[in-house]
């Protein structure tokens, strides 16, 4: 798929009105929660630039998660990446979510950059095992995978990848960047597990969007700084159709697939992610995709 033109310049929202560090409501409306089984958001909450075009002008940073998670029906923590957080922290964050609200967290790079994936099947036991205090508002856990895999390696671990976590079910997302282990076998191995293969929409990495399990999560990477809204509105409701297709438990037809239709199901949960690419738009576009959703 070939990669949108990026605008030259980053025009400025104007500023929300200032609201009072202090001030218990935010003057929020409900939390948008699922929409047919449906979650949309971004990938974390602490970026500069949503302060000028996000975020309402005087409120602390402390409390961006709590005005986030209230505007989004879903955060990807990508700082577990780099390090794993104390279970008294994703209680904190769970706490500050309202609820319907989901996290999903992205696995550290110690466990996914093992030179023996399946020696690390412990790490990635433990990880999960700190993530289960967030309960229900864990959706799903990311693991992403860039280097170059060793098949029988891999297949041991997705195998044997934690089903659950403090008494809840686990869900598990792959973002497999090694071309060439893209292929039928790892369609059936994520089918085997019940782990969705992540389309990433890029034209760096390898992107497919066969269904394989009873979610499908999606990273949109092309948003653009000239775009209030971050993509074209006919490409946000290309979008929004294509999550009510999965929804509903088909596969959109617009988009590449490596093997044949997954069985339709009655239902499958979505999320997508505005993630990387011009990055001070992605709350924007996650808002404005909600909107149509809505709709």
């Amino acid at each position: 798929m070939a990669r949108y033109p990026r605008g030259m310049a980053t025009p400025r929202s104007p500023k929300p009105a200032p609201v009072k560090a202090g001030d218990a409501d935010l003057g929020l409306p409900d939390p948008p929660g699922a929409i047919d089984g449906i979650r949309v958001g971004v990938g974390g909450w602490t970026f500069a630039p949503w302060r000028d075009n996000f975020y309402p002008a005087g409120l602390v940073q402390r409390r961006e998660l709590e005005y986030a998670s209230r505007r989004l029906s879903a955060i990807e923590i990508n700082g577990t990446y780099y390090a794993a957080q104390k279970p008294d922290t994703y209680a904190r964050w769970r706490d500050e979510a309202p609820p319907g609200f989901v996290f999903t967290a992205k696995a550290p790079m110690r466990i996914v950059q093992a030179k023996v994936l399946a020696n690390a099947l412990g790490q990635a036991e433990a990880f999960v095992g700190g993530l289960s205090t967030l309960g229900e508002k864990l959706g799903a856990v990311l693991w992403q995978f860039e280097r170059k895999l060793d098949r029988e390696d891999f297949a041991k671990f997705v195998e044997g990848l934690p089903t659950e976590a403090g008494g809840r079910t686990l869900r598990h997302a792959l973002e497999v960047r090694d071309a060439a282990s893209v292929d039928t076998a790892l369609v059936d191995l994520a089918r085997a597990k019940n782990a969705a293969l992540v389309f990433t929409d890029s034209a760096d990495w390898p992107s497919f969007a066969d269904a394989t399990a009873d979610f499908t999560y999606s990273r949109l990477m092309r948003s653009q700084s000239a775009l209030k809204t971050g993509y074209a509105p006919a490409d946000l409701k290309a979008w929004a159709k294509r999550a009510r297709t999965w929804a509903q438990g088909g596969e959109p037809d617009d988009l590449p697939r490596l093997a044949g239709p997954a069985p339709q199901a009655n239902h499958r949960d979505v999320f997508v992610f505005f993630i990387n690419a011009d990055k001070e738009r992605n709350p924007a576009a996650a808002m404005a995709l909600i909107d149509l959703l809505r709709k």
